[in-house]
C-alpha cells in the first residue's frame, strides 16, 4: 500500500528557539518542516516549495509578517495557501488584519508562548481538508 506523501509546513519566525520548537513539534508527528528566518525568505521560500501550510510570525525584521501575508495573498501562485499565524503580539493584529476587507483573514491566530496540543489540532483540521 503506498504511503501518503509527506505534508510540508513552512515556519517562518525569526526566534530560533521557537523556530527549533515548531520544526521539532511538527516532525515528530510526520509533517516535513522548513525554516524561513524573514518574511522576504519566506516568501521566496513559499513560491519555490509550495508548502501544504504555512505559519507566520508577525514581528521579524527586514520584512514584517504583515507584508508577507499580504504578498501571499496577492500572488496567484499562493494566493490559496492556508496561513496560520504565530505572533507574541496581541489581538490588535487579529482585528487589524480582518479588518483589511480586500484580504481574507488567517486561518488561525495562536499567541506565543505557544502550546502543543491546539496548533497540532489545527494543522491536521486545514490538512485534512486539503486536496494535493
Amino acid at each position: 500500500m503506498e504511503q501518503p506523501a509527506q505534508k510540508t509546513i513552512l515556519i517562518v519566525e525569526d526566534e530560533p528557539d521557537v523556530a527549533a520548537y515548531l520544526q521539532t513539534l511538527f516532525e515528530d508527528e510526520g509533517f516535513r518542516a522548513l525554516i524561513a528566518e524573514t518574511g522576504k525568505q519566506g516568501f521566496q521560500l513559499a513560491k519555490e516549495v509550495h508548502p501544504d501550510l504555512i505559519t507566520l510570525d508577525i514581528t521579524m525584521p527586514e520584512e514584517s509578517g504583515v507584508r508577507m501575508y499580504r504578498d501571499l495573498r496577492e500572488d496567484p501562485e499562493t494566493a490559496s495557501m492556508p496561513v496560520v499565524v504565530i505572533t507574541g503580539i496581541s489581538q490588535d493584529f487579529k482585528r487589524f488584519i480582518e479588518s483589511r476587507k480586500h484580504l481574507p483573514p488567517p486561518k488561525a491566530y495562536f499567541e506565543k508562548p505557544i502550546g502543543r496540543q491546539a496548533p497540532l489540532a489545527k494543522t491536521r483540521e486545514l490538512l485534512s481538508r486539503k486536496v494535493c
